[in-house]
Order: structure tokens, then sequence, then C-alpha cells
């Protein structure tokens, strides 16, 4: 009997996307080495947040101060009242701006569906805006829209989040709740046994700048 034939020799096949010259390779790497390029500016913000926080907190006042009992009696008259306030709000300015802050995020916790919205729409700013890279168009369904549209659509969508859902007035409620709670405690904490020359108390502008230098540009150097 005749020997079985040989099978015909393995040919190498090269493949033209693989190769170096042309293909979808070099553009998908492009493609993935455009898309983390907002990650850093992303990361310096909110580093400079948590930063910011964590300074301007160093200067608040013991809370066991703040709610000193023996310290509050009733304003005899609106002036009085108003003097009080005053002065508390130069030497509790931290603390107060930390009960509106929990006041506000109370109000929003109560309310799920809000919170969600609102952070969908500060995550839309974020992403496609404020840490875009400038020449990476924002690009949806085929189409590319400038920058001029797309700080319209944000807009747009931040009025229609703002006003069709209660996230607007769960921020308004917030925020004068917490101003009804500073303003009564203010009024009727007696502030003489307050030491309000120290310069931590006198400097309060340093405290506001703190407050909002995570709001400059990342690549300033600020």
């Amino acid at each position: 009997m005749a020997s079985a034939a040989a099978p015909p020799p393995l040919l190498p096949v090269t493949n033209p996307a693989a190769g170096g010259g042309g293909g979808s390779a070099p553009s998908s790497g492009t493609v993935l080495s455009d898309a983390p390029l907002a990650a850093p500016a992303f990361r310096l913000f909110v580093g400079r947040l948590a930063d910011t926080a964590r300074r301007s907190l160093a200067d608040r006042r013991p809370w066991t101060e703040l709610l000193d009992r023996s310290a509050f009696s009733r304003p005899d008259s609106l002036s009085e009242a108003t003097s009080r306030l005053r002065r508390n709000l130069g030497y509790f300015r931290v603390n107060y701006a930390a009960v509106v802050a929990f006041s506000l995020a109370a109000s929003l916790l109560a309310h799920p569906f809000s919170l969600l919205a609102l952070l969908g729409v500060l995550a839309a700013w974020c992403f496609l805006y404020a840490f875009r890279p400038s020449d990476q168009p924002v690009v949806l369904f085929g189409r590319t829209f400038t920058d001029r549209e797309t700080l319209l659509g944000l807009v747009v969508a931040s009025v229609l989040a703002f006003f069709l859902t209660s996230v607007a007035s769960l921020i308004i409620s917030g925020l004068l709740v917490g101003g009804a709670i500073v303003a009564a405690h203010g009024a009727c904490r007696m502030p003489e046994d307050l030491f309000l020359d120290d310069p931590s108390a006198a400097s309060s502008g340093n405290t506001t700048t703190r407050l909002l230098s995570f709001l400059a540009s990342p690549g300033s150097g600020v």
C-alpha cells in the first residue's frame, strides 16, 4: 500500500491590523491614552478640596464651648441680639459653617432621588466641562459638540434638574434651617467670655480665602 500523502505545509499569515504599516491598533491606543487625561486634574482638585477642608476645620472652636448652656440668655433688645450675633459669627464662624453644611446634607440625604440628580449634574459639569481637556471635544451619538454647545447643554440640564425636581427647594430649605439655627444661637449666646482679639479670630478673611481656595485653577499652583 502506498504511503499517505503528506499534509501541505502551513504558510505564515500576516495580520494587517497588527502590523506597523497602518491599521486600527494605533488609533485604539490613542483613544485609550486620551481617556484618562482629565484624571490628574480631578485628583488634584479633590486633593486640594480635602486639604482646604482639613485646614479650615483646624480653626474650629470646641463644640463644648459652642454648646455651653451656662452662657445662654435671652437678649434684652434687638440691638443686643445683633451685637451678640456679630461677635459670635466672628468667633464660631467655622462651627457655624459646619452646622449649615450638616443641615444641607441632612436635607438632601432625606430625599435620595434629588441627591442623585444633584450628583449627576455635578458629575456632568466636572467630566464634560471643568476637567475635560480642551483638545478633546464631547462626542455623543456620533455628533461632536463645541464648547459653547456643551456649556449651553449643561446649563439647560442644570436648570431642569434644579426646578423640575425638588433639588432647589431642598437646598433652599436646608440653608434656611441652618441659617435659622445659627441666628438663634448667635443671638442667645453671651459672648462676654470669648476672646475675640486673638489673631486666629481676627483673621476671618484668611479662613474665607482657604474655604474658596480649592476653586482655583488646578494648573495655577495656588
